[in-house]
């Protein structure tokens, strides 16, 4: 496996996705949109440590790629999305994330990725079913060799 994907370095690169997210977390104006940030706001110390210590809960998915394409309207971009099959029987969708474009060509029919995510509260809530309704936020991707 090669871990082709780190939120935290992404972040380190791109102060101003962290500096957005936490405005529209703070933005009372807008109720429903944003996260929550009860355990910190996005990309903050504070955020990273209520992962570390399990405030905010993460979800771990694998599975192996089925189908590669394109999402959205460009038609001259490469794959940039592919659907997983987990070892349970279920399809996700989800995009290709790297934190360097060469790492783009490992994403193939047949190759395992393993994903975890960090499940942050957003303001609008609950979720339709009553239950929390969080942000699946991708820590870390990483794709078979």
């Amino acid at each position: 496996m090669k871990l082709v994907y780190q939120l935290s370095k992404e972040l380190e690169d791109d102060p101003e996705q962290v500096a957005l997210a936490q405005s529209l977390s703070r933005d009372q104006s807008r109720p429903l949109m944003g996260l929550k940030g009860s355990h910190g706001l996005f990309g903050s110390q504070e955020w990273w440590d209520s992962i570390k210590n399990g405030a905010i809960p993460l979800r771990y998915i694998s599975g192996v790629i089925k189908r590669m394409y394109v999402s959205g309207q460009e038609r001259d971009v490469p794959e940039n999305t592919f659907d997983l099959v987990t070892s349970e029987g279920a399809t996700k969708t989800e995009s290709c994330y790297t934190n360097s474009k060469d790492d783009l060509g490992l994403y193939r029919v047949g190759r395992r990725v393993d994903i975890v995510y960090a499940l942050d509260e957003l303001k609008a809530q609950p979720a339709p079913d009553g239950s929390i309704n969080y942000s699946e936020i991708v820590l870390e991707m990483a794709v078979s060799l």
